[in-house]
C-alpha cells in the first residue's frame, strides 16, 4: 500500500520521533511511504524573506502537495499534528478529498491554541492516533476511531550506557529539549541551587540555542550549555548521570505532553527525575525508574538521593531501559501503526 505523511519538518521532534523512524519498517513490509515536508519547517521562517513571505511559501508548497496527493491515490494520508500552526484548515480539507483514509497523529496539546480549527480537522479524519490517554480523551468525541501509540524511540539508536560510566563525584544532571521549553528548568532551579551549595554537581542543558537560559535562575550552579545536534543527541544523553524533566502543573498544556525526554533518558539506562504531570506519572511507574518531584522539597530530596547512591541510579536506569523496551520502542509499536494505516487488525 502507499502512504503519504504530511509532516512539520525534518528537525521537528514530532516528525523525528513519531513519523520518520517508522518509515523503514513500513517499507520493509512492502509499503511505499512518501513524506511531504513543510518548507520552511512549520514553526520556522526564512529571515532573508521574512515571516509573511515564508508563510506564503509554506502555503504554496502545501498546495503542490495536495495536487500530488490527488494524482497518486494514496491508501492513507497521515497529518502530523496539523498542516499550519494557525486557524486554517483548508489544506486538511483538500487532503481529506484526496484519500479514502485520513489519519491525524497528535502528540501534544496544540489544539489549545486553535480549538475551533482542531474540532474541524479531527472530525474530517477517519482515525486519530493519540500519544497518550489525555489526548485520546480530547479526541474521543471528535473522531470515529481513536488509537494510542506513545511517543517512542528506536532502540537501535539508543545503546545502553555502561554502568561503570556513572560518576561517583560531580555527577552530570542533564536536560534536553527545545529552546522554547528551556524556561521549564525554573521549576527545578531552587532545588538545584540548594543542592549545589553542599554537593558538587554539573547541570548540562542541551538545546538548539541558549537564548532563553538566562530566564532560569541557576546562580551558584555549574551550568554547561551544549548545542543540540541530531547527530550527537544520543551521545550527549548517554553522558548524563541523571536526566530531569521539570514541568509546571498549573499550565493546561503540560498534561498533554508525551514525556519524550524522560523516555530518552530511560532508553540509555539513566534514571529520571520528573514532574508527575500527565503521562510522566505513568512512565515513572511508581518511582520504579526514577523519582517524581512536584515541589522544591521533593526535587531536592530526589537529587540528593540519586546523587548519593550510584547503585540506586544503576538499578533505576536498568529498570527504565526495560520499560522502554516493553512499551516505548519503535520496534515494538510499528505493527500497530501499520494496522491503523491499512485498516487491518493489529498483529
Amino acid at each position: 500500500m502507499r502512504f503519504l505523511f504530511v509532516v512539520s519538518g525534518r528537525d521537528v521532534p514530532s516528525t523525528r520521533f513519531r513519523i520518520l523512524p517508522y518509515l523503514p519498517l513500513l517499507e520493509s513490509a512492502g509499503h511505499r511511504c512518501d513524506v511531504a515536508y513543510s518548507f520552511p519547517q512549520k514553526y520556522d521562517h526564512f529571515r532573508a524573506i521574512g515571516w509573511r513571505l515564508s508563510q506564503r511559501l509554506k502555503r504554496t508548497v502545501r498546495h503542490w502537495h495536495c495536487l500530488l496527493a490527488n494524482r497518486r491515490n494514496y491508501d492513507a494520508i497521515v497529518i502530523e499534528r496539523e498542516v499550519f500552526d494557525d486557524d486554517s484548515s483548508d489544506i486538511e480539507a483538500k487532503l481529506r478529498k484526496a484519500t479514502q483514509r485520513l489519519v491525524l497523529d497528535l502528540d501534544d496539546g496544540v489544539f489549545l491554541r486553535h480549538e475551533a480549527k482542531f474540532d474541524r480537522v479531527a472530525k474530517m479524519c477517519d482515525v486519530a492516533i493519540a500519544g497518550n490517554r489525555w489526548l485520546a480523551d480530547y479526541l474521543a468525541s471528535r473522531t470515529p476511531q481513536i488509537e494510542q501509540i506513545p511517543t517512542c524511540v528506536r532502540l537501535a539508536d539508543y545503546p545502553l550506557r555502561p554502568a561503570a560510566a556513572q560518576r561517583a563525584t560531580t555527577p552530570q544532571i542533564g536536560w534536553i529539549g527545545t529552546t522554547h521549553n528551556v524556561p521549564f528548568l525554573q521549576e527545578a532551579a531552587p532545588a538545584l541551587r540548594t543542592v549545589a551549595r553542599t554537593i558538587p554537581l554539573q547541570v548540562v542543558v542541551v538545546a538548539p540555542s541558549d537564548e532563553r537560559l538566562g530566564e532560569v535562575d541557576l546562580a551558584g550552579v555549574d551550568v554547561r550549555f551544549r548545542k543540540w545536534d541530531p547527530r550527537t543527541e544520543v551521545e550527549m544523553i548517554r553522558d548524563m548521570d541523571i536526566g530531569i524533566m521539570p514541568l509546571s502543573s498549573e499550565e493546561p498544556w503540560m498534561k498533554y505532553k508525551c514525556g519524550l525526554k524522560l523516555i530518552q533518558y530511560l532508553a540509555v539506562g539513566i534514571p529520571g527525575i520528573a514532574a508527575p504531570v500527565g503521562v510522566n506519572d505513568e512512565i515513572m511507574a511508581g518511582n520504579a525508574v526514577g523519582r517524581a518531584a512536584s515541589n522544591d522539597a521533593q526535587w531536592q530530596a530526589a537529587l540528593e538521593e540519586l546523587i548519593g547512591d550510584i547503585q540506586l541510579r544503576q538499578q533505576l536506569g536498568t529498570a527504565g531501559r526495560a520499560l522502554v523496551e516493553q512499551k516505548y520502542s519503535i520496534e515494538g509499536n510499528w505493527r500497530r501503526l501499520e494496522a491503523i494505516l491499512t485498516g487491518a487488525p493489529a498483529q
